[in-house]
């Protein structure tokens, strides 16, 4: 599966804070995340994703850039190929999109939630490959099943029950 990972280097003005976020960042848990999601949503091992892991500062500016909204965010999805979820029998493949993962606004919403960072950043993942796939969280409707599936793909993962849900 080709996933190209860009993670972004902290200078030596970097606070622990971000440091420690940095370091929660597992790539081989998230390629095997990766993997999972792919697999249980019908998606070819050929299809293409592209991961970054940013600071506070870089997702700013982006969230600000894409959204037009202040202030780093903890995902954000830029969908290529409008793929969606495919079938057994025929597989979903192209290039899904980019995701972008913020670290250190992860380690804040797992710790307010009560769960790991690590956790939260497979959360984000799976929440960024789903709205990748068009899947959407504006109405209850919407959110219901995308938390749904996010949910289930994640407990399938982690062999327990998911981290929760942030919202705004």
């Amino acid at each position: 599966m080709p996933i190209d990972f860009d993670i972004e280097l902290l200078d030596d003005s970097a606070d622990t804070w971000t440091r420690e976020s940095f370091a929660s960042f597992d790539q081989q848990t998230i390629t095997d995340l990766v993997h999972h999601t792919f697999e249980r949503l019908h998606i070819s091992e050929n299809t293409e994703l592209s991961i970054a892991v940013v600071g506070e500062a870089e997702m700013e500016r982006i969230h600000l850039e894409w959204m037009d909204l202040p202030g780093p965010t903890d995902v954000m999805s830029f969908p290529m190929d409008e793929l969606s979820v495919g079938t057994a029998e025929n597989l979903t493949v192209g290039v899904l999109g980019d995701i972008v993962l913020c670290p250190p606004v992860a380690a804040r919403q797992g710790q307010q939630a009560g769960h790991s960072t690590i956790d939260e950043m497979c959360l984000l993942t799976v929440h960024g490959i789903l709205h990748c796939l068009g899947y959407d969280h504006a109405n209850a409707e919407e959110e219901a099943e995308m938390f749904a599936l996010q949910r289930s793909i994640l407990e399938a993962f982690l062999g327990r029950p998911a981290p929760v849900e942030t919202r705004y």
